[in-house]
């Protein structure tokens, strides 16, 4: 099977790792990828945005499979690009556009969690002509209160405001702009106090299986600080997540998720992340992502033991009910090295260099490029460096042990992964 993997990131990397081990990969190419890819097949220079040229590449290359790995692609519509009857033989794993909205879309993820009856936190929404009404509704909130940009926003649309003022104050400027056409409506959450976990399912839209539990940490600070990330590290298993909660969790979240899906007759051949949280021993949604996560897939797929193309195959096939998930006993870690500055701005092209000589980790590149033979950073997210451990203490002592041995100018990394456990 010639497959061709869509995306650049430390996601990417780790798909790119566990699809090249399948004996059904028979080439594997991936577009843009980065630096680390190339290991494990081969990068091809094409947008995954740009679907007219990918279809050209992918008819002239006989590709059998596509997999979508970041969601812009999925929320403009890939998937359904790919029905035209020329691409009939092309498996395409991500969801339609019209259920890519359960990411593209918080005010249309809110609204099917509550048709769906799935618990999730209190909100409204306004958009810039009922500016007046959002300030006047905030002032009757207590708080924390949480604003979440509408659309995508690179992970940086969610603030949690501790004042009234703060809150009318990042109102204005959402709705202004200050995420661009994202934020042209804004949600309004009530903030649930509790601890965060990250659920992968994998489904055809009728049959599903549930991927090992994971957990990330998005704040650049040390002890949960500072700003939003794309998530600075992630592990698995995850302690509090034992067989009772999943067991609410399959019963009130996912279930009647895949029966949701299947009510509003959206197609959905792919991955859904659930981003959970539980307050008092209940699971409730934060909110959905219509492919897997970053940085929890580098820690997710190492803990599968599974043929991951098998598993994208009984996606395509309508068989993945029937497939049945082996897990890795070991936990995993990962730490994110990041690029000084980042989230705010930060400089690419720093020469990295240590790579070769860190010892037991699995080094999954995410903002990276090569000069010749120099490996240089090239973006904010710049590695993902994810050990096995018998707990994932052990593991976070083996790559941040890997995270001093890399280095560049400005590195950044957290040194408190899973903390709070």
């Amino acid at each position: 099977m010639k497959i061709l993997l869509l995306g650049s990131g430390g996601r990417e990397h780790a798909f790119a790792w566990k699809m090249s081990q399948s004996p059904i990969c028979e080439a594997l190419y991936i577009a843009p990828g980065n630096a680390g890819t190339a290991a494990h097949g081969t990068n091809v220079d094409l947008s995954p945005n740009d679907f007219e040229a990918v279809g050209n590449w992918v008819e002239a290359q006989q590709i059998d499979m596509i997999v979508v790995g970041p969601e812009e692609p999925l929320v403009r519509g890939i998937y359904d690009y790919f029905q035209q009857d020329r691409f009939s033989h092309v498996a395409v794993i991500g969801p339609s556009q019209a259920a890519a909205q359960l990411e593209g879309s918080k005010a249309f993820a809110k609204a099917f969690m509550g048709e769906f009856h799935i618990p999730t936190a209190a909100y409204r929404e306004f958009t810039a002509d009922q500016l007046e009404d959002g300030l006047a509704y905030l002032a009757t909130q207590p708080t924390p209160i949480v604003l979440k940009a509408d659309g995508l926003a690179a992970g940086k649309g969610v603030l949690i405001c501790q004042s009234v003022a703060e809150a009318q104050a990042e109102l204005k400027e959402m709705l202004g702009g200050k995420f661009g056409s994202a934020s042209s409506r804004v949600v309004i959450e009530e903030f649930l106090d509790g601890i965060e976990f990250s659920v992968f399912v994998a489904t055809d839209g009728k049959g599903y299986v549930t991927l090992p539990v994971a957990k990330d940490y998005k704040r650049i600070g040390e002890g949960d600080t500072g700003l939003n990330t794309g998530g600075m590290g992630s592990i698995s298993p995850v302690s509090f997540v034992d067989e009772a909660l999943m067991q609410k969790v399959d019963e009130r979240i996912i279930q009647p998720t895949i029966k949701g899906i299947q009510e509003r007759q959206l197609t959905y051949k792919g991955f859904i992340f659930i981003g959970l949280i539980r307050v008092k021993g209940e699971p409730y949604v934060i909110e959905y992502n219509c492919r897997m996560g970053d940085p929890e897939t580098e820690v997710v797929f190492p803990r599968l033991a599974n043929d991951l193309v098998a598993l994208l195959n009984a996606i395509d096939k309508d068989q993945v009910g029937a497939f049945e998930v082996k897990e890795d006993e070991r936990a995993a870690a990962a730490v994110i090295v990041v690029s000084g500055g980042y989230p705010q701005a930060y400089k690419k092209g720093k020469k990295i260099t240590g790579v070769e000589q860190t010892e037991g980790s699995l080094i999954f590149h995410a903002g990276t490029r090569m000069d010749g033979d120099d490996l240089l950073t090239n973006g904010g997210r710049v590695i993902a460096i994810t050990s096995y451990g018998e707990t994932f203490q052990d593991a976070l002592a083996i790559s941040n042990q890997n995270a001093e041995i890399i280095q560049f100018e400005g590195k950044n990394y957290r040194r408190d992964i899973g903390f709070d456990l």
